[in-house]
């Protein structure tokens, strides 16, 4: 029996599942959301994002203020849990005042227009639709071999729920979640080891930026290890001895595995529908965000690159947009920024010095340390940098890569002069701009003066 008909049920309530759900009511639909997990929010509320960016939070804060007592992992788990239960208040308000029925449950479909939701005490029931947007997001992926099982091994959901301090931790990965976590144990005293299977950190990010990011790991005392590969992973009571494949071994009280997420695509029926799934676990889509049932929709990291919650809300209002009015008119920006929440943190966007010579782009730079701006002495955090990339000959702005205290709201000013079109787009904007004294914004004109200085001699 069917309990209920909507327009439109939005599976998973992270970014994606709430930006469709939010587009497709105040556009005059009937709309539900569900969740596997008991309250609202998704992985990026409950155990990505939110979780992550508060402990670094509490971390830095702490450092600022030179704390050098003791600072314990599990009362700074507590100062998360505040935020992550805030965010979860403000989004349930959302539904309940936008009149969004929530269904509590693992969703899977029956026939293209029918899913069956279980709640955790096992009871279904089921709900008939129109359209269906899936935005179930990613999780931490498990090589078989490792054992997830064991309390000292651990990934990046399983690390919000140990309950001692960690004294020593090996984290295996050192992609952005890897780097993250290794300043946030860093900053708690905790001796950190960093496994990195490539030869750099983060070669996605300019040369410089990862240099800058190397340096300040190893000066906060993290050891990284480049070019290796784990062989086995032996757990214990007492800890866990890792084997790599240089012959070397690690031991330490915990392993932290962070290498790879894989898209939460499994037992909701989207085989039997013909809905195709990558060997990522991520489900192919067209450029509407359609999958091959033109009815269902997918969004978010569930659907792999860019895997980012800022893109993933915009992917859901997109999706519903084609729903609601059967076109898209609207895509991702060009330039969609980076954000990592290490400590100093790391922002970036457009393209980098690497990219712009294999393209044999004629380009300069322009660079503002943050060591010479009122602001950031006035503030204390003077380790940082702004670079601007642009052409040389026409000026137009190509690349913008900060490292430092708030390089994730800085970098917003120099996508926002990048986006413009019709010769919008130019260094001249910044030096002729006038900022507000003293600011950390003012790194634009520092930098824009100083790489007009190096075209102009």
């Amino acid at each position: 029996m069917i309990k209920e008909k909507y327009d439109v049920i939005v599976i998973g309530s992270g970014p994606g599942g709430e930006g469709a759900a939010m587009k497709a009511v105040k556009s005059g639909k009937k709309v539900a959301i569900c969740d596997y997990f008991k309250n609202i929010g998704g992985n990026c509320t409950h155990r990505g994002t939110i979780p992550s960016k508060a402990l670094r939070h509490a971390t830095e804060v702490l450092e600022a203020r030179g704390f050098t007592g003791n600072i314990y992992y599990p009362d700074l788990l507590k100062e998360a849990d505040l935020v992550i239960q805030q965010q979860m208040k403000l989004r349930r308000g959302f539904y309940e005042r936008n009149w969004v029925d929530i269904l509590d449950g693992h969703a899977k479909f029956i026939d293209a227009n029918t899913v069956e939701v279980t709640n955790p005490n096992g009871h279904s029931e089921k709900y008939k639709a129109d359209y269906f947007v899936i935005a179930t997001g990613s999780r931490p992926y498990h090589p078989e071999d490792v054992d997830f099982s064991h309390p000292r091994i651990v990934d990046s959901d399983s690390i919000l729920d140990i309950q001692d301090h960690p004294r020593s931790i090996t984290i295996y990965g050192a992609g952005v979640i890897g780097c993250e976590y290794a300043s946030i144990f860093r900053g708690l005293k905790t001796k950190v080891n960093l496994i990195n299977s490539r030869s750099r950190l983060l070669t996605f990010l300019d040369d410089e930026i990862i240099d800058a990011l190397a340096y300040h790991l190893r000066e906060n005392g993290v050891l990284i290890r480049h070019n290796e590969e784990y062989e086995k992973v032996v757990p214990d009571n007492e800890g866990v001895t890792i084997y790599l494949k240089s012959n070397k071994k690690i031991r330490t009280e915990y392993l932290f595995w962070a290498q790879g997420r894989t898209g939460n695509s499994q037992n909701m029926g989207l085989e039997e529908l013909g809905i195709n799934i990558n060997y990522k676990g991520s489900i192919e889509i067209n450029e509407n965000h359609q999958t091959a049932v033109p009815h269902i929709y997918a969004v978010g990291d569930v659907v792999g690159f860019p895997s980012l919650a800022s893109a993933s809300y915009d992917q859901g209002r997109f999706a519903a947009s084609h729903i609601v009015t059967g076109k898209s008119e609207y895509h991702l920006v060009e330039h969609i920024p980076t954000g990592i929440y290490t400590l100093p943190e790391i922002s970036s966007v457009g393209l980098t010095e690497r990219e712009l010579t294999e393209k044999r782009i004629p380009y300069e730079v322009g660079r503002s340390f943050f060591k010479h701006l009122a602001r950031a002495q006035i503030t204390g955090h003077t380790t940082g940098v702004l670079k601007i990339l642009f052409h040389r000959e026409t000026l137009e702005i190509l690349g913008i890569h900060c490292f430092g205290n708030s390089a994730s709201e800085i970098i917003h000013i120099g996508q926002a002069i990048m986006s413009q079109k019709n010769g919008g787009n130019n260094l001249m904007y910044f030096v002729n701009t006038t900022f507000n004294y003293p600011t950390m914004a003012e790194a634009y004109r520092v930098a824009a003066l100083n790489g007009l200085n190096r075209v102009e001699v």
